[in-house]
């Protein structure tokens, strides 16, 4: 997981870079959408204008988002695109380890009390080996100590039940702390901004449109910015913390149920 995490982040600074230098090519080009629409217009047809004039359309879009990236200052707006790349970079790490984590506890329960009847205990924990899982791991912790005492085996189960909570949770205080961040620093960006733009009202000595237009576009674009980044890591944080939740619901009915079992287990004895 630490490998995906360092894939998805070096992925993304290269992304950044590669984004803009195509900006500066584009900004090379002379020709216009509208003079390319008409070309094709021209050579195809009324038939296929919609279909490019929709080509140009996502090109444009791309290319706007570029646009604004360069105006709203590569400092602050690479620092909000970082906080995007590294919140995204753990949460989807956190996504494929829950997924991973998530068991069939009806079908493990059976499984083990069918190894209980049949195999005793070790061919229980056996079962347990070879499925993956934070309930397989509590559900081994309990077995293991099963011979000491259903008192031994149940403090084992919720002692192990805390570290694989501890271990679900990884990782989401660093979400939280980028959510967090994003929208001070399009904050920041947006009061330095404001600075700017009094500054050069102060050199000019009047108040004019155009003098401030540049600072306050940028204050504007980069709180849009790192709102937005903000939004989209907390729909994935809200997501992650879903998947938490119902993974620990399951393994505190499946470890009651795992005593069950073993007092049964012990009363047929």
């Amino acid at each position: 997981m630490k490998k995906l995490f360092a894939f998805v982040a070096v992925f993304g600074m290269l992304f950044i870079g590669a984004s803009i230098n195509a900006y500066a090519q584009d900004e090379t080009q002379d020709t216009t959408v509208v003079e390319q629409v008409a070309e094709a217009t021209t050579s195809f047809g009324d038939q296929d204008t919609e279909t490019v004039a929709e080509e140009q359309g996502g090109s444009e879009l791309h290319k706007q988002i570029k646009i604004k990236f360069v105006e709203g200052g590569a400092q602050f707006m690479g620092a909000i695109l970082l906080t995007l790349i590294f919140g995204l970079a753990i949460a989807i790490e956190r996504i494929i380890y829950l997924n991973l984590a998530t068991t069939n506890t009806d079908k493990l329960l059976r499984s083990i009390e069918d190894a209980l009847e049949n195999g005793g205990v070790d061919a229980a924990k056996e079962v347990c080996r070879n499925t993956r899982g934070p309930v397989a791991s509590i559900f081994y912790q309990g077995l293991d100590r099963a011979d000491e005492g259903i008192e031994m085996a149940e403090k084992s189960v919720i002692a192990y039940g805390g570290v694989q909570m501890g271990l679900l949770e990884k990782n989401l205080s660093w979400i939280s702390l980028f959510i967090a961040i994003a929208p001070m620093l399009g904050f920041m960006g947006t009061v330095i901004g404001m600075i700017d733009a009094f500054d050069k009202i102060e050199e000019a000595g009047n108040v004019s449109a155009g003098l401030v237009a540049g600072g306050i576009k940028i204050a504007l674009i980069t709180t849009v910015s790192g709102l937005i980044v903000a939004i989209i890591l907390q729909v994935f944080y809200n997501f992650i913390l879903s998947k938490v939740d119902s993974l620990t619901n399951q393994m505190e009915d499946a470890s009651i149920t795992l005593i069950d079992v073993l007092v049964k287990h012990n009363l047929k004895k």
